[in-house]
């Protein structure tokens, strides 16, 4: 279709209410709600209005050209299935083997569009996933997700709020020129998930996922091959783990921690990962706030691509793991004869962290006869809580854990309390300042199977009767201009601590 084509119509508003809705909160209103989205497409397209109320639904289908604004007082409420009455039925999994059962259906949700174009969620209205499960695989007519498109593109997400989402807040899978702005996410499971999609822009989002991710990149084999995630900006976000609801209420409360599936405590992180397929490729992350949840994780394990990510301006409180994790696996979770994947060129600065976990330090680590290449850390400082006195299981030699789940507490607690790195092609720190809150006997830094890294302006504490810096099978290592630390050029070194 031309431009020259294209005909200015009217805006035309269609009201829930005209076409039967009642928004009393008891009432099934799916199907007004569908039959007004059909007559705005028989229009040609339109605004889908939902003026105050609250309306009780199954699943509500997106079409093209549409636009649903939810105002001020409304909420779109998931009602809760009754025998074989409910949401559409997931569909056919043809091959589910390279992804969770989550990734591999879209129709078991509240709200749902496929191979759609030109399709927004406006308003300052509610979403409420009441009625939604946050499990994992279930026949209809359960619904698990409150927003799933697919192969989609020209998508607006704006304004609205999302409470108690099911399993996926939002599952965007195979979808361009995707906008997610000013969004508030309180929910039970991953708030954000963007998988194989091109042109993101997610903005000014506020998002608490105790029990889950907050905002989640993945390049999955869902739509039944690889695709990468690229050209994605996130900016001015705000992620966290307080207790479910209790960022929306204004409680801000700590008691749930035991209830995260993995019993690890609040995750609600940006992360990229796990389902890696088709890779990640041009990012930019910035001017985003962390509290009380995981930190940053990059991650690619099952043979994709990441590279060219800039990291920058976060400030983190409270991490409950490792505030920077980077990690090249091979879980190989893809087709036979799919190789270890990559992961480099990543720039990480201006990050501010205060009160980290230091069991696991930050954590960068490829795998033997795979590394992570070409690494900048710049302006970065850390503050680390110390070591429970009842830890005692520290490892003395870290495992490579090549095939598992890539989390940072698998690894065990960290022999060193600031910084662990290895299976790493040239990597830089600059201004680089790790304190200790209270008392350490671990190494601040251990650097394993290293060729080529550079250590400038970096200041490390130093616990009781640790060393700062050990060194194993590293090559073309210099230091400069870093307090405790000498000036060193090494052109190779077995073993050695500092």
């Amino acid at each position: 279709m031309s431009f020259d084509s294209i005909q200015a119509s009217p805006d035309i508003v269609f009201n829930v209410k005209t076409f039967g809705a009642t928004g009393d909160s008891k009432t099934l209103d799916t199907e007004a709600i569908n039959n007004t989205i059909n007559a705005a497409v028989k229009a040609g397209g339109g605004t889908v209005y939902f003026p105050a109320g609250i309306y009780l639904s199954y699943s509500i289908h997106l079409q093209s050209h549409i636009t649903l604004y939810l105002d001020q007082g409304a909420t779109i409420l998931a009602a809760s299935p009754s025998g074989d009455v409910g949401y559409d039925p997931p569909e056919l999994v043809v091959d589910n083997n390279f992804q969770d059962f989550g990734h591999s259906n879209w129709h078991n949700s509240l709200i749902w569009g496929e191979n759609l174009e030109d399709v927004s969620i406006l308003g300052p209205g509610i979403i409420f996933g009441k009625g939604l499960t946050r499990e994992g695989p279930h026949k209809a007519p359960i619904g698990n997700k409150a927003i799933a498109l697919k192969l989609c593109r020209n998508v607006i997400l704006k304004d609205f709020t999302i409470l108690y989402g099911g399993h996926f807040g939002i599952l965007a899978t195979g979808v361009d020129n995707l906008t997610i702005d000013n969004l508030k996410i309180d929910t039970n499971r991953d708030a954000i998930d963007i998988d194989c999609c091109k042109n993101v822009r997610i903005s000014n989002c506020s998002v608490n996922s105790p029990w889950d991710d907050g905002i989640c990149l993945k390049s999955s084999y869902a739509l039944g091959y690889a695709r990468p995630t690229e050209n994605v900006t996130i900016t001015n976000c705000s992620v966290s783990g307080f207790d479910r609801g209790t960022f929306y209420n204004g409680t801000y409360q700590r008691n749930e921690a035991d209830l995260v599936p993995d019993k690890e405590g609040p995750t609600g992180r940006i992360k990229f990962g796990t389902e890696s397929n088709g890779g990640f490729k041009n990012i930019t992350i910035n001017n985003c706030v962390f509290e009380y949840c995981r930190g940053f994780a990059l991650e690619t394990v099952d043979g994709g691509i990441l590279e060219d990510v800039t990291i920058t301006n976060i400030s983190m409180r409270d991490i409950i793991n490792s505030p920077i994790f980077l990690r090249l696996g091979g879980r190989m979770r893809a087709p036979d004869g799919t190789p270890v994947g990559a992961l480099r060129r990543i720039n990480i600065s201006n990050i501010t962290v205060y009160n980290a976990d230091s069991r696991f330090a930050t954590l960068i680590s490829g795998i033997p006869g795979h590394d992570i290449e070409d690494i900048r850390l710049s302006n970065i400082s850390i503050w680390y809580k110390p070591l429970d006195s009842s830890v005692t299981n520290i490892q003395q030699e870290v495992p490579e854990f090549e095939k598992g789940y890539p989390e940072p507490q698998k690894f065990g607690v960290i022999p060193a309390y600031g910084l662990f790195v290895r299976h790493v092609k040239n990597m830089e720190l600059s201004n680089i300042n790790l304190y200790l809150i209270g008392n350490e006997k671990r190494p601040a830094m251990i650097f394993t199977d290293i060729k080529g890294i550079k250590l400038r302006n970096v200041t490390v504490d130093r616990g009781s009767n640790a060393s700062l810096l050990m060194l194993k099978n590293v090559s073309d290592l210099s230091i400069k201009d870093s307090k405790a630390l000498k000036d060193i050029e090494l052109k190779e070194v077995q073993a050695k601590s500092y």
